[in-house]
């Protein structure tokens, strides 16, 4: 670990605490903006998770959620008594079960990223002058590069 690792400037502690703060309260009226009525919190996320996988299990999906087994086997059931998803057994494993989302449930979850990209995009032109928008995606090159090792 380096020396500057290990000993943080006043101003990297700011800029962590400021980052973290925003970016919280971004996430979450992000979400709040492709609300649907019918769906959860986690159910939404969950097919949003099947979404980049393809095909998942249960036990996959409850690692990546950070939820019990049983819980995600709930919210699975949900999603498919709405018919958003699909089980099948796996045909490496036949004790277990892989989960697809259905054409409906692919439309749900490209509906909700449209009405999210949509929302961020009017806030910012609404609220944010042509040099502002400049100057957050020159500030979203920094922080992505904090994503990698």
């Amino acid at each position: 670990m380096s020396e500057n690792h290990r000993n943080p400037s006043p101003s990297a502690f700011e800029a962590s605490r400021e980052i973290r703060k925003v970016v919280s309260r971004l996430r979450r009226r992000i979400l709040k903006s492709s609300e649907q009525e019918d769906l959860t919190l986690s159910q939404a996320s969950v097919l949003a998770r099947i979404t980049d996988r393809n095909d998942a299990t249960a036990a996959e999906l409850a690692s990546s959620e950070g939820v019990r087994h049983q819980s995600m086997t709930t919210t699975v059931a949900s999603l498919a008594a709405l018919g958003l998803v699909t089980r099948r057994p796996d045909p490496d494993d036949g004790r277990r079960q892989l989960i697809s989302l259905t054409a409906e449930g692919r439309r749900r979850v490209e509906r909700g990223r449209q009405a999210r990209t949509e929302w961020l995009a009017g806030q910012l032109q609404d609220k944010c002058t042509e040099d502002e928008r400049q100057l957050v995606i020159a500030a979203m090159a920094v922080l992505e590069r904090l994503t990698h090792d």
